[in-house]
């Protein structure tokens, strides 16, 4: 019956995840169809596997053993037995017990802040900051016409209001094509980071995005800098507007777009902190 156990418990560990909405903790929602489908397999294995141990519990009634094991599992060496199970017990262990903990800057912080986007020659590298990068899922001429086509939506715009089902592909655009937005009024929202800020007037406004999954996350954002020095701290969230200019930022030894604030205001770390890319 061990084996029951375990599937029902992942049956209901999946189930948990989408009733209590933790599921976008982990994964782009555009691919929910697969945690979804791995609800009904496992309820069907449990249903399966339980049908299983009855059965064999009613023909072998006298080679029944208290720890649910059934004659052909006996074979197995105890601490054998003991590590399969370990396996599948663990993660749903850390899954119910480990407390589910919002990416913020202190993430940022422990991975070293840097541009390896921009930096690195290696087009297959994953973890990506500020700017998003998402041409390693395409060919070369189907990713140039996907950014040709996200371009001509913003050029006829005067400003660029970046929100949750826009933000990524919009800030990829603007990191692809600066010079085309250069002077386009911007707007945002983020939390703050210093980083290696060049002066008190400047930081980082960012989110976290997921391509697919928390695995392939990147923090996305851009420099910042005010008229004056606002001390603002870190994980602070705030809504920013501007105008879009560029800067040589020493730490990164590249030239960036840097977002130059004409307003600004607090607001609160919205319901889904995390921006999804959609295809």
């Amino acid at each position: 019956m061990v084996r029951t156990y375990i599937l029902l418990i992942f049956t209901f560990f999946f189930a948990h995840l989408h009733a209590s909405g933790n599921i976008t903790k982990y994964i782009n929602m555009k691919y929910s169809y697969l945690s979804y489908s791995a609800i009904f397999i496992f309820a069907i294995l449990t249903i399966v596997q339980a049908y299983t141990d009855i059965k064999q519990s009613k023909d072998e009634p006298d080679e029944s053993c208290c720890d649910g094991n059934h004659s052909h599992e006996k074979t197995k060496p105890f601490y054998q037995r003991c590590f399969i199970y370990g396996v599948f017990i663990f993660p749903l262990l850390t899954g119910f017990f480990l407390p589910i903990a919002t990416l913020d800057s202190t993430i940022v912080k422990s991975k070293g802040f840097s541009f390896k986007a921009m930096e690195t020659t290696d087009e297959y590298a994953v973890t990506q900051y500020l700017k998003p990068d998402t041409s390693i899922y395409y060919g070369k001429e189907g990713y140039d016409e996907l950014m040709d086509i996200e371009k001509n939506k913003y050029l006829s715009k005067s400003s660029v209001i970046l929100k949750d089902t826009n933000y990524l592909k919009g800030l990829e655009t603007i990191y692809n094509y600066p010079g085309d937005f250069l002077g386009k009024t911007i707007e945002f929202d983020g939390f703050t980071f210093k980083g290696e800020t060049v002066n008190k007037n400047q930081l980082f406004v960012l989110r976290f995005g997921i391509i697919h999954c928390i695995a392939d996350s990147g923090v996305y954002g851009m420099l910042v800098e005010f008229p004056e020095n606002m001390n603002i701290e870190d994980d602070q969230w705030i809504h920013v507007k501007g105008t879009l200019s560029s800067v040589y930022y020493q730490p990164f030894k590249s030239t960036i777009p840097v977002l130059l604030v004409e307003e600004w205001e607090n607001t609160k770390e919205p319901k889904e902190p995390y921006v999804y890319r959609s295809y």
